[in-house]
Order: C-alpha cells, then sequence, then structure tokens
C-alpha cells in the first residue's frame, strides 16, 4: 500500500505547499541586489546560498519564539531541501552525490541558525558571525560589513514586527 501511495499519492495536498509564498519572499529578499552591491556579499552560487541560509535562519528564528509552529518550520525547511536539491541537480550533480550535498547544506543552515541565535542576543559578535558565514572568513570592507550587518538587523526587526501566522500566508510586509 505504500507504495501505491507514493506512486499515486494519497490525495491530500502536500502541507508543504503552504509554505512555498514564504520560501519565495525569503529567496527574494536574498536576491536584492544592494546585499551584493552595497554588502559586497559575492554574486556567486556560494554567495547566493549564503543570504538565502542567512534570511531563513532569521525567518527559522522568529518562528522558533513559538512552539505552536514547530512543524511548519520543518516544512520549510523541507521546502528549502527541495528547492537546493533541485539547483544542485540543475548545476550537473548527480544522484549519487546529491545526498551528500544536501547534509553539507543542512549544517551549513544549521551553523547559521546557532550563530544568528548567538548574534542576534548579543549584537557584538554578529560582525564576526557575518564574515564567517556570509563572506565565508574572507571580509569585506567595513562599509560593506555595516551594511549587511544593518541590513540583517532590519530584516530581523521587521520579522519581529509581524505575527508568526501572518509570516506562514506569505503576505506579510517584511
Amino acid at each position: 500500500m505504500t507504495l501505491l501511495k507514493r506512486l499515486f499519492g494519497n490525495g491530500q495536498p502536500d502541507p508543504k505547499t503552504k509554505l512555498v509564498p514564504l520560501y519565495n519572499q525569503i529567496v527574494a529578499k536574498a536576491r536584492e541586489p544592494h546585499w551584493y552591491v552595497e554588502g559586497q556579499v559575492p554574486d556567486s552560487l556560494d554567495g547566493r546560498f549564503d543570504m538565502v541560509a542567512t534570511i531563513l535562519s532569521l525567518v527559522l528564528l522568529r518562528l522558533e519564539d513559538s512552539q505552536a509552529h514547530a512543524l511548519d518550520m520543518a516544512r520549510l525547511t523541507e521546502v528549502f531541501v527541495d528547492d537546493m536539491d533541485g539547483q544542485l541537480r540543475e548545476v550537473g550533480i548527480g544522484d549519487m552525490i546529491v545526498g551528500k550535498h544536501i547534509g553539507q547544506i543542512m549544517s551549513a543552515v544549521g551553523g547559521r541558525l546557532g550563530a544568528l541565535r548567538t548574534a542576534m542576543d548579543d549584537h557584538s559578535t554578529l560582525d564576526d558571525a557575518l564574515v564567517r558565514n556570509i563572506y565565508r572568513s574572507a571580509a569585506p570592507s567595513p562599509e560593506a560589513l555595516a551594511h549587511t550587518r544593518q541590513g540583517l538587523l532590519d530584516v530581523e526587526r521587521a520579522l519581529g514586527a509581524q505575527l508568526p501566522d501572518m509570516l506562514l500566508e506569505g503576505d506579510a510586509k517584511w
């Protein structure tokens, strides 16, 4: 029966689908040109991944304030993994090693979550976290770092002003 359900579905919509609008907002926010121009985040696959993972982490940290949204956080992470899986395949990563790359991606997100959780509570550690997690230890100019720091603090503040339910709808303005 399980094989038949996997092949033909169980007639229920995928619960992750409701989180796609929020994920699209995360990607759109991460692709804003100011990160790459004024913030000097490398405009590369790695740089774009770093920004998506960072913005995703800020959203997850906002949702983590409410235990009622634990399942939504897991599903949002699954949407991210599905996107990264597709991106890896698009750039030519084969089936045999996609899983390894996904494991590394999830480890990177976990590291960002921990670093940002600490840095958003103690802003004195934020610059080090940004250099390590966005700039991959190659510090940008002080002006670029200040731009990225302020931009992420603005995102955190805007997320904090939204009710988690509004964020999950994908209609919140942040």
